[in-house]
C-alpha cells in the first residue's frame, strides 16, 4: 500500500529543498542549458533572415547607409547614439 504524505509534510520538504545548495546548483545548470539553447535558436533565426536579405540583394553597405540616413534625420552624431536599449 502506498503511503501518502500530508500537506504539512509536503510544505516542509519544499521549504527544505528550496534552500538546498544542490537544488541551486541544478537550477544554475538548467538555466545555462536554457540560455545556450536560446542563443542557438536566435542564431538560427538570424542566419535565416540574413539569407533572405542577401537573396533580396540587400548588403551591409545598404544597411550602413540606411542607418546613417536615419541618424542624420534623427539628429544623432555618434555611431552608438542609435543603439537600441
Amino acid at each position: 500500500m502506498k503511503s501518502e504524505i500530508n500537506d504539512e509534510a509536503v510544505e516542509q520538504e519544499i521549504s527544505v529543498l528550496k534552500d538546498s545548495p544542490h537544488v541551486a546548483l541544478a537550477r544554475k545548470e538548467q538555466r545555462n542549458k536554457y540560455l545556450r539553447r536560446q542563443r542557438l535558436y536566435t542564431l538560427r533565426w538570424l542566419e535565416k533572415r540574413g539569407r533572405e536579405l542577401s537573396e533580396a540583394g540587400i548588403t551591409m553597405e545598404d544597411l550602413a547607409a540606411q542607418a546613417a540616413e536615419q541618424r542624420a534625420a534623427d539628429g544623432f552624431d555618434e555611431l552608438d547614439d542609435d543603439a537600441i536599449f
